[in-house]
């Protein structure tokens, strides 16, 4: 086979990597969306409330295959064991083939179970519980793995030859990152260069982090093709063979969390891809990941519930045993407020992720940044609700499940559970990232009729057409920032029912708030133009802004839906009253902090440590890390080391 010319490293610049992003976005709004329109400042209630319901068909199949799962979970899992040697044994993940855990959201005609988001989120929350890395090693399969880009994207022939394997056999993994591109893969290096005739590719290139790359038998891989005729080229995504020749996993990576976890580094030299394992036209690569993750996300923040509910048992069961100066430890005011948080986020995470899932389940409403929002809330939310089981249970949280066995008592892993979630906030875009991109779907309408008056780049013409444009809008919408329902005392009744907590009055505030984030919005943009991009920290406490009051809206119509239901409901209003009033306090705290701030003193110290004028700050220490490289390389060539590729049988 004679090849095409293989791309060489890409270097770019800022402004080149902006437009790679910019170019994989999901450009249009075609469904409504209620997280799109909060951030416009307008608090469509109609789009979540009533809260959606699953189909009774829906509900059968899935708590079927939970019961099954539970006693899966309760007598196949041991967690210790897996902490202790650092890998999922193979007959657990053979019993999870034979449970059909792999195949929980293919289709029943590839062999799958066919279950909704909804269920397959609570099974994730389940098993995430029993062992965070059997939890990430199934979301990794089927969230971004091969299962979801080929059933949105792939073709009937690449679905008939691919999903049933997915469903009871074959475990597959997603492989983006390199040694030195994480969340700019405008960078991306790893080549995918056509062979003369058209009839496949070859892959040469190193992937970092392959969560599942260690045990996996087919690999979504994205890769660079280069730009020729007949060749469009850009980044591509592949489906390729774990077992093909020039694959070699070439190092299983440790982490402080998820032990279990079978993640590696993948190198590809040479190896040959058929043309018709390409999943979308070439350089539809990046969009395919992106959409892909808009419900894929969700995965990560069922599980974090999954934690939470775990952390409130703990929390409670050693609150009603541990006594502190005459009384239990839960009604000294210190401790008992961190039990207040646990439950009340538990209770608003699970309203978040629910709501989110039916939603991406009926396909009614564009949900995209609901999606974002609930990975970004669940794991920021769940790593503080596991460091505060870890500060309720003193020594004892700080002590490992093992340690506290061998000495005689209960083996609880608060230690670990800390440890896993940690990684929550950097998997499938860090919280910095996640902050970017939720700013950017959140200001597109501002864009999309003001975008040219702020680009450089643009002509004078240009910007007079945009700000004609920009003028009509603006003219339609900043009145509607005046005034709204939630000024109106008698708003959102339903959610007021005799006898129980006032939560429209929290809804009302939710009201106002999105008014008046909209306004901060607004004004930001007229403030600082074309600097907006750079205003990160200003932009992160916009979407956090953001976040919680999705988090109220979703709290408070979950609350109403249990009383509807005759299920706990003055408990969940309870709940729901008490999460809304912590909510509305770091909300408070976040409007304050959109003008008043250390951001600009922040730069200047960071020009400093980057300049050294602090080093003499270093001094009176030693450092164990040694002088070993920062990135290691990731040149393309032959394998360096023995495949440890493990796979399944």
């Amino acid at each position: 086979m004679t090849l095409l010319t293989a791309p060489s490293a890409h270097n770019v610049s800022e402004r080149e990597a902006r437009q790679v992003a910019e170019a994989a976005r999901e450009q249009d709004w075609r469904k409504p969306s209620f997280a799109k329109e909060l951030f416009l400042g307008r608090f469509r209630l109609d789009l979540i409330h009533p809260h959606p319901q699953p189909a009774p068909g829906d509900v059968q199949r899935g708590e079927e295959f939970l019961a099954k799962l539970q006693d899966f979970c309760e007598t196949k899992i041991d967690s210790a064991l897996i902490e202790r040697e650092a890998q999922i044994p193979d007959e657990v993940i053979n019993g999870l083939k034979e449970l059909g855990a792999l195949g929980m959201k293919i289709d029943t005609k590839y062999g799958g179970l066919g279950l909704t988001q909804v269920y397959y989120n609570k099974a994730l929350a389940l098993v995430g519980s029993a062992n965070a890395a059997i939890g990430a090693l199934l979301s990794a399969h089927q969230s971004i793995g091969v299962p979801q880009p080929l059933k949105m994207f792939g073709t009937p022939e690449q679905k008939e030859a691919f999903l049933p394997r997915c469903a009871r056999t074959d475990i597959s993994a997603f492989l983006l990152t390199e040694p030195d591109v994480g969340s700019d893969p405008a960078r991306l290096a790893t080549s995918a260069v056509p062979t003369e005739d058209g009839s496949a590719y070859v892959l040469d290139g190193v992937k970092l982090w392959t969560t599942n790359g260690v045990v996996a038998d087919l690999l979504v891989v994205m890769a660079r093709v280069p730009k020729s005729e007949g060749h469009r080229g850009g980044i591509t995504a592949f489906v390729v063979e774990a077992a093909s020749e020039g694959v070699t996993v070439e190092h299983r990576n440790a982490f402080m969390g998820l032990r279990g976890l079978e993640n590696g580094v993948t190198r590809f030299h040479r190896v040959t891809v058929p043309a018709g394992n390409r999943i979308g036209p070439e350089g539809a690569g990046l969009k395919i990941a992106l959409t892909t993750l808009n419900t894929g996300r969700l995965s990560l923040p069922a599980m974090c519930v999954g934690a939470g509910k775990w952390c409130l048992k703990i929390a409670r069961e050693w609150s009603l045993e541990r006594e502190q100066w005459g009384k239990s430890i839960a009604k000294h005011e210190a401790v008992g407020s961190k039990i207040s948080f646990i439950a009340a986020t538990t209770f608003a995470l699970e309203a978040i992720v629910d709501l989110s899932s039916q939603m991406a389940d009926e396909d009614r409403n564009d949900i995209r940044i609901e999606a974002a929002l609930a990975k970004l809330y669940g794991s920021e939310m769940g790593c503080l609700m596991a460091d505060e089981l870890v500060q309720i249970r003193g020594g004892r949280g700080f002590e490992t499940a093992a340690s506290l066995a061998a000495r005689g008592e209960r083996a609880v892993p608060a230690e670990q559970v800390l440890r896993d979630l940690r990684i929550n906030r950097i998997f499938e875009g860090s919280t910095e990232i996640m902050h970017l991109l939720i700013a950017r779907e959140a200001v597109d309408a501002h864009l999309s009729v003001a975008g040219d008056l702020i680009d450089p780049d643009k002509t004078l013409g240009h910007k007079a057409k945009a700000g004609a444009k920009a003028g009509g809008f603006y003219a339609r919408w900043l009145p509607k920032l005046v005034a709204g329902p939630g000024q109106l005392p008698t708003s959102y009744p339903e959610f007021h029912p005799d006898g129980y907590p006032d939560l429209a009055v929290h809804l009302r505030y939710t009201e106002r708030s999105a008014r008046k984030l909209a306004r901060s919005t607004f004004l930001a943009m007229a403030r600082w133009q074309g600097r907006m991009e750079t205003k990160q920290g200003f932009l992160g406490r916009i979407v956090d802004i953001g976040a919680e009051l999705f988090a109220i809206s979703a709290t408070c119509v979950r609350a109403e839906m249990l009383r509807s239901q005759g299920e706990e409901g003055r408990a969940a209003y309870q709940l729901a009253d008490a999460f809304c009033r912590q909510s509305r306090l770091r909300v408070e705290e976040l409007f304050t902090r959109l003008w008043s701030n250390t951001d600009d003193l922040d730069r200047k110290v960071v020009d400093g440590v980057l300049g050294g004028a602090y080093t003499w700050l270093e001094s009176g220490i030693v450092d164990p890390s040694g002088d070993g490289a920062w990135i290691g390389d990731a040149t393309p060539g032959p394998a360096r080391t023995d495949n440890v590729h493990r796979p399944i049988r």
